[in-house]
């Protein structure tokens, strides 16, 4: 079934949509946006786009938003949308890591859904509140790992619940780019310099910017839990105050009678990569493996066999991955697509929110609790490479 659903369906009302941070230039704003527009299920209709006053009106502006319902803050948007009649539903939170917590909490206890970008917060100890924030909230909180929504990635996941590889005992991730070789955040780089300064990204560079991608996509795809890990951290960038390079070993939680073992690599500064996410997960029936850079392609090795192509909507794919599917086989679906699906599936629970109905159980998006174990992971990795990598318990 393709994600828009049949012609028979009832249209639901579009789920009014705000946003924080996102303004001219932001590249994962416009992102948002684009997801969030793809499937016709959002109308953007409010927004406090910068913290500075000039710039959120200006990009107000450009979005052809109603000045009235562009706002100098959060908490002023919050206050103000809770109390209209047609207030929003429903607020993508796409700053800077450092301003998750505050703005989600503003949204969350006036019953404002919350769609809100990776790394959950900044440091653990919002992380932590921020989940019981959520937890007592009647709104829901989504969290945007977009990889979990290729249908590739869904198909990969299918398969190991349904026990196609047998009993998991290695899963690898890694997630490369190239972008801070060099000292671009001194030039005045906008997105360097924030994602390398701790009081705004967090204790974590590159394990908190991609590590987390890569974490979450493993044990996602995998349906195991780290238990604990050891890393080694470098900035290797002079005058960098956070990694910019991490190798981590991972010890997952007992599951099935066995305890699968996990290798992480994540750097930026790893010439000739741009976005270079992988994952590959090993049993004892067979293995798989899924290239962000090629997603409609999801290799199978079942053990003493020749190794197989799985395509989207193609032979051998199954529901999970043509419920999250748009067009025919063929025709590739990318970035953009996969980062829609998340903002799908919360449409859904959104409007099973709105309906007083339960939720499909077929609906899987990134939630707080994932955001979490991020960091979680986060926290454990730096704990670990400052003791010369000691293994940490999760």
């Amino acid at each position: 079934m393709a994600i828009e659903g049949s012609a028979s369906e009832t249209r639901e009302r579009r789920i009014r949509l705000g946003m924080v941070g996102g303004g001219s230039g932001a590249f994962i704003g416009a992102v948002h946006r684009m997801a969030a527009r793809l499937d016709d299920h959002y109308e953007l209709v409010a927004g406090a786009l910068s913290s500075s006053p000039e710039k959120a009106e200006q990009s107000a502006r450009e979005l052809g938003l109603d000045p009235a319902r562009s706002y100098g803050s959060f908490k002023e948007m919050a206050i103000r949308e809770a109390k209209l009649k047609n207030g929003i539903e429903a607020v993508a939170i796409v700053t800077p890591n450092h301003v998750h917590y505050e703005a989600a909490k503003e949204f969350l206890k006036r019953g404002i859904h919350v769609i809100c970008d990776k790394p959950l917060t900044s440091t653990l100890g919002d992380a932590r509140k921020l989940k019981k924030l959520a937890d007592e909230s009647d709104a829901l909180f989504v969290l945007t790992h977009n990889y979990t929504g290729y249908p590739m990635v869904r198909q990969a996941r299918e398969m190991i619940a349904n026990g196609d590889l047998g009993t998991i005992r290695l899963v690898q991730m890694e997630y490369p780019q190239d972008w801070l070789t060099e000292d671009i955040e001194s030039s005045g780089q906008k997105q360097a310099a924030w994602r390398t300064d701790p009081s705004k990204s967090g204790a974590g560079g590159s394990t908190g910017d991609i590590g987390t991608h890569a974490y979450n996509l493993g044990c996602f795809v995998s349906g195991l839990e780290l238990e604990e890990l050891s890393a080694d951290l470098d900035s290797f960038v002079p005058g960098r105050k956070l990694d910019d390079n991490a190798h981590v070993l991972m010890r997952f939680k007992e599951k099935d009678g066995a305890r699968a073992k996990g290798m992480l690599w994540c750097s930026q500064v790893a010439p000739g990569h741009e976005n270079g996410l992988k994952v590959r997960v090993y049993g004892t029936k067979g293995g798989l493996e899924w290239v962000q850079a090629d997603p409609n392609y999801l290799w199978y090795t079942p053990f003493g066999e020749p190794k197989r192509l799985i395509t989207r909507n193609g032979a051998g794919a199954g529901a999970a991955a043509g419920r999250v599917s748009r067009i025919p086989s063929g025709h590739p679906e990318g970035y953009l697509e996969g980062f829609a699906n998340i903002y799908s599936e919360a449409a859904r629970a959104i409007y099973a929110k709105r309906n007083g109905a339960p939720v499909d159980a077929a609906v899987v998006y990134p939630t707080v609790d994932d955001g979490l174990k991020g960091m979680l992971f986060v926290d454990a990795c730096v704990q670990s490479s400052k003791k010369n990598g000691a293994w940490i318990k999760i």
